[in-house]
């Protein structure tokens, strides 16, 4: 059953000390596709939820009609807690297509599929004959399954009609020519400077000149005097010209949100520059009530770094949870790790941060030794950096703000092991090649459960432990 368009009238979204987005007017017809991109915090599955009528507009409205059939998937879904992450999806996932949907929404549905579900699911979006609007920062899907982009970014929604590799493309050119421009324009601002500088070293001999005539009783001369006044006044004019012009260029430049060079610190000290075993499992099981895996065998020396593969329900976060000591997993063989305490570890779900504390209190409690300035300098390092951000609490947090909340919480009190569930899964693009930056300079023992092979191989994983092939 076909439908009215959806129309989008002057829409805003705003927050006590913070806009969102405004202004944006748009028409949704029967057959888009579209993926919401943006950085962490922007917005973007909160328009979702605008569009599904979960939340009410700060400004201007969205018409549509009241019959409309709409499916809709979050991006952690809560229920099913004994079920793995790509588990939980797929049940959500076929909840809402049951429904017969219209319009289909998705929120980063692709966090916690394996490579195998992950095309599966592209294949699946494809073939979907309705609306379809999705928020991801997955490249592969954003190239794979939509024709249209809505950028939210600088608080207004920017509209770009194509595939997502054709928008950076465009915005790379954008970037370039700018920064040509102000290339030329610092150029001839130097430029300009020079020929003041001659023009008033030629008034000041002028000068000198006619005060020597003065003198001597001869005629003094202004005109050169004048001549160079007004050289002066016309390469003042050229400049400031030049000034207002490097400033608009700046300004647009900015505007495409040029990556921030970013270095967080972490201040490994134990274990470095050794290769003592800190992990070890021979003839390891875990499980439940039943074994989940058996026949583990692995070790782990201080400066390793590996990944542990297999698909959705192989008993991945099970295996993490043993390594933890969780009391609720049985282990059996013989087992070698850290103490807990020299375990740094970041769940898929955020699990170590408590959401009704602060961001600042958070790491307050990681380090009660550290003084007010240096938490902030330390959070300072992870783009927490205004008041209204340092004392928002956790559960207002974004999922890319959760996961660098987390990373900040760990590095404060750097472990010997560092264990990573699906880390990319919230991550914009930019804070994705941060962590990447910071895990490559990472120099104590990394194990990271992830399906994303591009972020794997750039921070030098070479050993694969494949849960499947045991």
């Amino acid at each position: 059953m076909s439908y009215t368009p959806i129309l989008f009238k002057s829409l805003g979204l705003a927050f006590s000390k913070k806009i969102c987005f405004e202004n944006f007017n748009a028409t949704l017809y029967e057959g888009d596709r579209i993926a919401i991109i943006g950085r962490n915090g922007a917005g973007k599955s909160t328009l979702l939820k605008m569009i599904l009528g979960e939340i009410l507009p700060s400004l201007g409205e969205i018409r549509m009609s009241e019959y409309l059939r709409i499916g809709y998937v979050p991006q952690i879904v809560e229920d099913h807690s004994n079920l793995s992450g790509g588990q939980r999806f797929h049940k959500a996932f076929t909840d809402a297509l049951a429904q017969g949907p219209q319009i289909l929404l998705l929120d980063e549905p692709t966090n916690h599929l394996d490579s195998k579900n992950r095309k599966s699911l592209m294949r699946m979006l494809s073939y979907f004959p309705g609306t379809l609007i999705i928020v991801s920062h997955d490249v592969e899907l954003l190239n794979g399954c939509v024709n249209q982009l809505w950028h939210i970014d600088q608080e207004r929604i920017h509209i770009f009609k194509g595939h997502y590799e054709d928008y950076l493309l465009e915005l790379g050119h954008k970037r370039a020519h700018l920064e040509e421009e102000l290339v030329r324009l610092n150029r001839l601002k130097r430029e300009a400077h020079l020929s003041l500088m001659k023009e008033q070293n030629r008034g000041k001999t002028s000068r000198l000149q006619g005060e020597k005539h003065i003198t001597q009783r001869k005629w003094p001369t202004v005109v050169s005097n004048a001549k160079a006044n007004r050289a002066a006044e016309t390469v003042g004019a050229k400049t400031a010209a030049i000034r207002e012009k490097k400033a608009h260029v700046s300004e647009s430049l900015q505007n495409l949100r040029l990556p921030e060079i970013l270095k967080p610190k972490f201040s490994i000290k134990s274990q470095t520059g050794s290769s003592k075993v800190i992990l070890s499992i021979q003839e390891g099981g875990v499980g439940y009530e039943e074994d989940v895996l058996k026949n583990l065998n692995l070790s782990l020396n201080s400066q390793d770094r590996l990944a542990i593969l297999g698909a959705n329900g192989s008993g991945k976060t099970t295996l993490i949870k043993a390594i933890l000591n969780d009391t609720h997993v049985q282990k059996s063989g013989e087992w070698l790790v850290p103490k807990v305490a020299d375990i740094g570890y970041l769940d898929q779900h955020y699990g170590t941060l408590i959401p009704h504390k602060t961001v600042l209190e958070i790491i307050q409690a990681r380090r009660p030794d550290w003084s007010h300035a240096e938490a902030r300098n330390h959070l300072n390092d992870f783009l927490f950096r205004k008041n209204e951000e340092v004392n928002a609490t956790v559960e207002t947090l974004s999922g890319g703000e959760k996961a660098r909340l987390s990373l900040a919480q760990i590095a404060a009190q750097t472990p010997r092991l560092l264990i990573l569930d699906e880390l990319t899964n919230n991550l914009d693009v930019e804070t994705r090649d941060h962590v990447i930056q910071v895990l490559k300079a990472y120099p104590g023992a990394l194990m990271i459960i992830s399906h994303d092979e591009d972020f794997l191989s750039q921070i030098g994983i070479l050993t694969y432990y494949d849960l499947d092939e045991i």
